[in-house]
């Protein structure tokens, strides 16, 4: 007898059929389950390596802000100190400098100035 007889026949359509498509339904519905992690598991990763990304993203940009401070502040600091060397060569820039000197000498020191 034929195959094509067997698939006809109302025993396969009774009791074969419906197992078939059951057992076949099954199998789908675990691929596509598993497919479903997968996809659960590659969105937490990439969720994850975002947040991560924004927070270096962060310590950096803080760290770059300190750095820029500091620069700035030193840079202030440098600016005096040439303006203040610079005075000491223009006219009368010595007495300038000893009387910064008698300010920067707290008064209980006995202060000596050669002249």
């Amino acid at each position: 007898m034929s195959k094509s007889f067997y698939k006809n026949s109302i025993f396969y359509k009774k009791y074969l059929g419906p197992a078939f498509k059951r057992k076949q339904q099954k199998q789908e519905n675990f691929v596509s389950l598993v497919f479903l992690i997968i996809k659960i598991c590659f969105s937490l990763i990439a969720i994850i390596s975002l947040i991560k990304l924004g927070y270096s993203s962060k310590v950096r940009l803080t760290r770059l802000r300190e750095i820029q401070d500091s620069f700035s502040h030193e840079k202030y600091r440098f600016n005096v100190f040439t303006s203040r060397f610079d005075d000491l060569f223009s006219s009368e820039g010595e007495q300038r400098f000893m009387k910064d000197q008698d300010q920067i000498i707290s008064r209980d020191i006995i202060r000596v100035i050669w002249r």
